[in-house]
């Protein structure tokens, strides 16, 4: 691949600045602070699993239901960057509060994680639609396998940072308790995605478009309904986004939950944080790898490969019993998570048309949101309901089998 040019460059640093908030808030340090505070209050792991996992669930459920329509407004001239900026400056501002929320008020961690992940999640839904308007398609593939292995190294940084203040606070090597370096990690958290994120504002245009309108609103719901009505004129693009929804399913479900699981498995605080940041380290050269193999083999080929290998997570996890399967688990899942996230997202703006790429990446977003949904919903009830973790997580390998079978449906482009 060629050197990348300044808008491919800060397109993809905008996954160096955001991978921290999955990373931290979502799968590390935010879910122990909050399974902390919810032992204090008496509940059970399963039950704060359970709660995490419903609390998850209405966040993604609620951008799922905005995002095609704001896709759609968004395809007119100047609206995609105006929402993007939006959503990730309510993710910013609300991962700064948790600084200030203490480990005993865990409703309030909840409000405020809630929010956060609305804005995270919404940014990410115009930051994927921009993929179109910074590269060719021929390009399309290892910029976006680039972005997710950038993202595993930018977002691992700032981890290493947030892991030495707590491990030095648990030590008694800093005068500050466990729960102020915890803060502190949000705090860090919040400047890294905000600081890194100015490249993609100030660099990044949107250069495919819909001409404005006197009456966006009402033209964009028209538009919507159209292509809602004649879905059967881009078969491609409903296959894929039905197969995308339940192997995206197991992905997110996975991501979200894994530090639920180490948890559970009663594998401790600071040996949950080094797995996660090597899961990093592993992670960031097999995205650039997916995205070399697919110009070799096919990008749906590589897509089959992701989904074969989290059947053998899933499965392989329903008997985990020890830190070494834990270990044994994230490599694994380390070998195709960014790949296989990559390769769907640049799979998918290469079928779409480019001057409707927000619409399309909207109905992309409420497929990979309403499967996210789904996940940890199914995951948290199966968990309650056996009082077994494990058997949550196997729950999760069938939807990869079905997502794997539509997507043999879909007609190869490549």
């Amino acid at each position: 691949m060629k050197k990348p040019s300044r808008e491919e460059t800060s397109w993809m640093l905008y996954d160096w600045a955001a991978t921290v908030f999955s990373i931290v808030m979502m799968t590390a340090l935010l879910p122990i602070y909050f399974k902390s505070a919810a032992a204090g209050a008496g509940m059970s792991g399963p039950e704060s699993t359970a709660i995490w996992g419903y609390v998850n669930s209405f966040a993604t459920l609620i951008i799922a239901l905005l995002a095609p329509i704001l896709g759609t407004i968004a395809d007119f001239r100047g609206y995609k960057k105006r929402f993007f900026t939006g959503f990730f400056l309510l993710g910013v501002l609300f991962t700064a509060l948790l600084t200030w929320i203490s480990a005993t008020q865990w409703a309030a961690i909840l409000v405020c994680y809630f929010i956060a992940l609305i804005g995270s999640t919404g940014a990410n839904v115009f930051y994927n639609a921009f993929l179109v308007d910074v590269t060719s398609n021929e390009r399309m593939h290892q910029v976006s396998a680039r972005g997710f292995a950038l993202g595993y190294i930018g977002g691992s940084i700032p981890f290493i940072f947030c892991i030495a203040i707590v491990m030095l606070a648990q030590n008694g090597r800093l005068p500050i308790t466990v729960g102020t370096a915890s803060r502190l990690s949000f705090a860090i958290t919040a400047l890294w995605w905000g600081l890194f994120t100015i490249p993609f504002l100030k660099n990044v245009k949107q250069r495919y478009f819909v001409e404005r309108v006197p009456r966006p609103i009402a033209t964009s719901f028209r538009r919507l309904f159209h292509t809602i009505k004649s879905v059967k004129s881009y078969p491609s693009v409903f296959l894929f986004l039905l197969a995308y929804f339940f192997f995206i399913d197991g992905v997110g479900t996975v991501i979200t939950m894994s530090t639920s699981f180490g948890t559970d498995l009663g594998i401790g605080a600071a040996q949950l944080l080094l797995i996660l940041l090597v899961t990093q380290w592993v992670a960031a050269p097999f995205a650039v790898l997916y995205g070399r193999l697919s110009y070799l083999f096919g990008a749906k080929k590589m897509l089959y490969s992701g989904i074969a290998v989290y059947i053998v997570v899933c499965v392989y996890a329903y008997f985990m019993k020890t830190a070494l399967d834990f270990w044994i688990l994230a490599m694994l899942v380390a070998t195709s998570q960014g790949g296989i996230q990559a390769i769907s997202r640049s799979y998918f703006a290469k079928l779409v048309p480019k001057e409707s790429a927000n619409e399309f990446f909207g109905f992309y977003s409420i497929f990979g949101k309403f499967s996210t949904v789904l996940g940890p919903l199914l995951l948290a009830a199966t968990t309650q309901l056996s009082g077994r973790t494990n058997v949550g997580i196997l729950s999760v390998a069938v939807l990869f089998i079905i997502g794997g079978l539509i997507l043999s449906k879909v007609p190869d482009h490549e």
